[in-house]
């Protein structure tokens, strides 16, 4: 049996506090920690994938978003298990220590887990200064340092500060998506013709490039499993954090299913495919104005650059200290700030790290290895639970569980998506 259970896991993160020592603030409540979810879930992967999903799946593009929802869900299934059973930060550490009982692989996930978010960061600090520039004549640098340090504050300055201001940011991401389908609804007519496309039977021939819409289509739902590493500072997180996984889920799945028909309905699949900014372009066609749609698209942009940013700030910082408070990183890290009741060293080391990718790295780089680094650890989560579950270490009545199915075809999925991702990286993948 592997090394660790549920208390030798969590119990280190609550004893490495003093008595008299300040603990992060549990101030997440369900509907905050759904909305912090969809923020950080419906990012710019649907404002950008959407293009490149529908010239593989054609009128089948729903159905694609659909099909990338059900093999996301294994592996959001098994998160939802093990925030549960190990409401901690560094979830991620948590569960491989408790899972495979390598303290030493537990420490490389999680730091995998805190460079991917690092990454990330950086990448859409670079990538969405582009985005600013449209309003501001700067340098990108200029304007990624000022917008990091902006961000970073908010991130120092609480959970409750930075929760709600994710949760805000994530409203305007999702306002506009409901929009587009308001607009698209109002219209019956394309709907039909859209429907009757949808609902034939594709050839053949038709099955590979849907197989392939799907691949692409994964990536527009990672983001859930940041959730995790906030579970400190959730209210009841074992009830709490797999609702909160599911509904966001469920959620994400209607806008992005929604948002792809009533794409196909409106804008000659030839178009969409080969648009580089998709939804401006569908936005545009509904609208009927051009030039304000298109700023309007920008502005939600930048909102989802910022907010994908301060999340990621979030998570990181957070798995620092979770790494700390289990002895794994020094101490110093661990330490939570009396005033803000945020591991503000922890922060700051992960901001910097941030500012100096982002001036100085490309952003594609960066954009690559973040999703790669977030499929190996998925895949290693998926193995440490059912290793929990096939080496003997009982399903608990007061958290959810889910079969031993699921955490296998989890990892199965997970490495097929790395596998794929690498081959279509060097040019191995056709069509």
């Amino acid at each position: 049996m592997p090394e660790g259970n549920d208390d030798r896991i969590v119990q280190p993160v609550s004893a490495a506090a003093g008595a008299g020592e300040p603990r992060l603030a549990r101030r997440m409540n369900l509907p905050l920690l759904v909305l912090y979810g969809l923020s950080v879930t419906v990012g710019a992967g649907i404002y950008v994938l959407i293009g490149e999903v529908a010239a593989r799946a054609g009128p089948y593009t729903p159905f694609a978003f659909l099909g990338a929802s059900l093999l996301v869900a294994l592996s959001a299934a098994s998160y939802a298990e093990l925030s549960a059973r190990f409401p901690v930060s560094a979830g991620e550490a948590a569960y491989v220590r408790a899972g495979l009982g390598v303290p030493t692989l537990a420490l490389v996930v999680g730091l995998m887990v805190a460079t991917a978010g690092i990454v990330s960061s950086a990448a859409l600090l670079r990538g969405g200064a582009g985005y600013v520039q449209e309003f501001v004549t700067a340098p990108i640098w200029l304007i990624a340092l000022s917008a990091g340090i902006a961000i970073s504050a908010i991130a120092a300055w609480g959970i409750s500060q930075s929760a709600w201001t994710a949760a805000i940011l994530g409203v305007c991401e999702v306002g506009l998506l409901v929009v587009i389908i308001a607009f698209g609804l109002a219209d019956s007519a394309p709907l039909d013709t859209a429907l009757e496309r949808l609902t034939d039977t594709p050839a053949p021939g038709q099955l590979a490039g849907i197989s392939g819409a799907i691949l692409v289509a994964f990536f527009a739902f990672i983001g859930f499993e940041d959730m995790v590493n906030v579970a400190e500072e959730v209210e009841d997180p074992v009830r709490t954090m797999p609702l909160a996984i599911a509904a966001t889920l469920i959620i994400t799945t209607m806008l992005y299913v929604s948002v792809a028909f009533v794409a196909i309905a409106h804008v000659p699949l030839a178009e969409l495919s080969a648009s580089s900014a998709p939804l401006t372009l569908l936005f545009a066609k509904l609208t009927g104005a051009a030039s304000s749609s298109g700023h309007a698209v920008t502005l939600v942009a930048i909102a989802a650059v910022l907010n994908g940013v301060l999340v990621q700030l979030v998570m990181s910082s957070r798995v620092l200290y979770g790494l700390a408070r289990m002895g794994q990183l020094p101490e110093r890290l661990g330490r939570v700030d009396a005033a803000t009741r945020t591991p503000l060293f922890a922060t700051g080391l992960v901001v910097i790290l941030v500012l100096t990718l982002s001036l100085f790295s490309e952003t594609p780089a960066l954009a690559d290895l973040t999703s790669s680094l977030t499929l190996v650890i998925f895949a290693i989560v998926n193995l440490s639970l059912w290793r929990m579950k096939s080496s003997g270490q009982p399903d608990g009545e007061h958290y959810v569980t889910v079969p031993m199915w699921v955490p296998i075809a989890g990892f199965v999925v997970s490495l097929g998506f790395v596998a794929y991702e690498w081959a279509s990286r060097f040019g191995l993948m056709t069509g």
